[in-house]
């Protein structure tokens, strides 16, 4: 029995697949943001929506009540879906979006194959973003991973040097699943610095739609998220600049990445300091953003 009830998107032709779930890594809201903006462009259409039931677990992504004078009046269910839309030139562009899945990832992965074939999809594309030992004062730059079947589109984006073992999300299931069916696959992931990672970074979210746009051959607009990410990096330069020990820091950092250019992890070059780091996140939350009138506000715009 399918995961997914189809509703659309019969006019689609051979769209680009965006995977944006939320629940697993996502520093900077990098990928929250770059899905959000995609989304707030153009008109979507409503393909298909999942079964919340065998997928989420309740308890964990507890429905929204809707409270009007103590009169409930409904319910508001996390539920996974993929909508369609087009980027700048007409391009169709398809986006599953929605809490990651919980429970049954490799049937999951199997509807979502089945339903993204049914669709004709060209390429898969996955959004995310990790903390990472960067500073902002350098252009956010992505890391790239692919099932060995597209192991050529890796080093247009960014190649992850080494051997590493980490936990993974559903996207590292979807990821060998569309490789397995023959489907170009890709991951973006974008490097946060480490001690903003807590807060929305808007140039984290404008490198992964950049990239998207480069991968999938897609004409999609960042104006928008690469002028958030000038205002939000001046303002880390303000701060930054009120403290000597945080200005060491992030040269140090800018000596650690300048010089282990190429190496989008910076494997074996994580410098020290981490203390200096927790210190200068705690203060950025604290500090208001423009439209904040007190400290106690956050600064994150999330």
């Amino acid at each position: 029995m399918s995961l997914y009830e189809r509703h659309g998107g019969d006019h689609v032709e051979h769209p680009v697949l965006v995977v944006a779930l939320d629940g697993w890594v996502d520093a900077g809201l990098g990928a929250d943001g770059a899905i959000s903006a995609l989304l707030a462009v153009r008109p979507t259409e409503l393909v298909a929506t999942f079964d919340s039931d065998p997928l989420i677990d309740q308890r964990a992504r507890r429905p929204v009540v809707h409270l009007v004078d103590g009169i409930n009046e409904g319910l508001t269910w996390p539920v996974i879906q993929m909508r369609t839309g087009t980027d700048a030139t007409g391009a169709d562009v398809c986006y599953l979006i929605g809490p990651e899945p919980d429970f049954h990832w490799p049937a999951f992965a199997v509807d979502t194959v089945e339903l993204a074939r049914s669709l004709g999809v060209r390429m898969v594309v996955g959004l995310g973003a990790f903390p990472a030992p960067a500073p902002h004062t350098r252009p956010v730059r992505l890391a790239a991973t692919a099932p060995p079947a597209s192991a050529d589109l890796v080093p247009m984006l960014g190649t992850v040097r080494g051997s590493l073992d980490v936990p993974s999300g559903i996207w590292g299931v979807l990821e060998l699943a569309f490789g397995d069916a023959g489907v170009p696959t890709v991951g973006l992931w974008a490097r946060v610095p480490h001690y903003v990672a807590g807060m929305a970074f808007p140039a984290a979210s404008a490198a992964l739609v950049d990239g998207l746009a480069q991968v999938a051959d897609l004409t999609l607009d960042t104006a928008g998220l690469h002028a958030e990410a000038d205002t939000t990096i001046r303002q880390v330069d303000d701060l930054i600049a009120r403290s000597d020990e945080h200005t060491a820091m992030v040269r140090k950092l800018e000596e650690s990445v300048d010089s282990a250019e190429g190496n989008p992890l910076d494997i074996g070059t994580i410098p020290t300091g981490e203390e200096l780091a927790d210190e200068l996140e705690r203060y950025l939350r604290q500090i208001p953003g423009p439209d904040d009138s007190g400290p106690d506000q956050p600064f994150e715009g999330h």
